[in-house]
């Protein structure tokens, strides 16, 4: 009956009180400290993700230069006379050729 009449008393109660509330704001200050860390991981992981966009941004800007000047020089080259066009047609063909020995290379590297 002592315990039961101590445990009633304002005192322990408070006590009780004040130890859960310590546990409780230690578990808090731990999961928030987790989410900082998630938070930062994830800020890492965005500003990687933005620089290798960046950097494939410029890489599909300098391609595009690249395929419109051999588009003007292609287009350039089947306007003019019978001669080329042989040659263009040569070239397309060798293209072709040159595209399909890449893509089986590249399949047969993958298996």
């Amino acid at each position: 009956m002592a315990d039961w009449a101590r445990a009633q008393s304002p005192g322990a109660v408070e006590e009780i009180l004040d130890r859960e509330n310590k546990r409780m704001a230690d578990s808090l200050a731990s999961k928030v400290t987790r989410l900082k860390s998630l938070a930062l991981d994830i800020d890492r992981d965005a500003e990687d993700q933005n620089r290798y966009l960046d950097g494939m941004d410029s890489d599909f800007t300098s391609m595009t230069g690249l395929l419109s000047g051999s588009v003007k020089r292609f287009s350039t080259m089947a306007r003019s006379g019978r001669d080329n066009r042989k040659l263009l047609c040569s070239v397309a063909v060798g293209l072709i050729v040159a595209f399909f020995i890449l893509s089986y290379l590249v399949s047969r590297a993958r298996t």
